[in-house]
């Protein structure tokens, strides 16, 4: 069962608004943009594109500050997006292994060397745009992977770390090639992260 649910998140629907100070744009998330450090994803392969990812160092600071340190050190690089299902969400990270080229047949069960991060639930609202980490059946089973949402989810609010929203690229991420619906989302020859940075506030 652990290898079924390994870093897969749930399917949902419906939405719910978060308020957020007005001192930072609003985007589709309805999260305001914190103006700290952005994780800056150039896509690759059948979609082309760069998306911008505004971190919640405040809300999620173990998990932003892992996204940022895989980043840093080239881990993401040439990651595929293993699972993407339209309507819902698009899942990758798997630094394992995910890497494009190789045998991507585990993508989605892997980590990377780092110990498992603790669940860091918010008030967030699971929205278009927002950025979760992807975990086991074990709250505290986050590591490496990520998915960004297509569309609302609160099934999966206060069950998944929020970790960001997407501030700039969502039409990058509406056209990143979706998978089979019945495989549950596996993606044949994905789209992939040809380079992670982070651009530092």
């Amino acid at each position: 069962m652990r290898n079924i649910l390994r870093r897969t998140v749930l399917a949902a629907a419906a939405s719910l608004v978060v308020a957020a100070p007005a001192a930072f744009a609003q985007d589709s998330s309805g999260v305001a943009d914190t103006g700290g450090p952005k994780l800056v994803l150039k896509i690759g392969g059948q979609t082309e594109g760069k998306v911008v990812i505004d971190l919640l160092t405040d809300k999620a600071p173990k998990s932003a500050e892992r996204l940022m340190t895989l980043a840093k050190e080239g881990k993401y690089d040439d990651v595929v997006f293993h699972r993407v299902i339209d309507g819902f969400m698009a899942q990758t990270g798997d630094v394992q292994f995910g890497k494009k080229g190789g045998d991507t047949s585990m993508a989605g069960m892997g980590g990377s060397d780092l110990p498992d991060l603790p669940a860091e639930f918010s008030n967030i609202s699971f929205q278009r745009g927002i950025v979760g980490m992807a975990r086991s059946a074990d709250p505290n089973s986050a590591n490496s992977q990520f998915f960004i949402m297509f569309a609302p989810a609160p099934h999966l609010d206060g069950q998944y770390t929020v970790v960001g929203h997407v501030v700039s690229g969502m039409d990058v991420v509406d056209k990143i090639k979706k998978g089979d619906a019945a495989r549950n989302g596996v993606v044949d020859d994905p789209d992939y992260i040809v380079k992670a940075t982070v651009e530092d506030k």
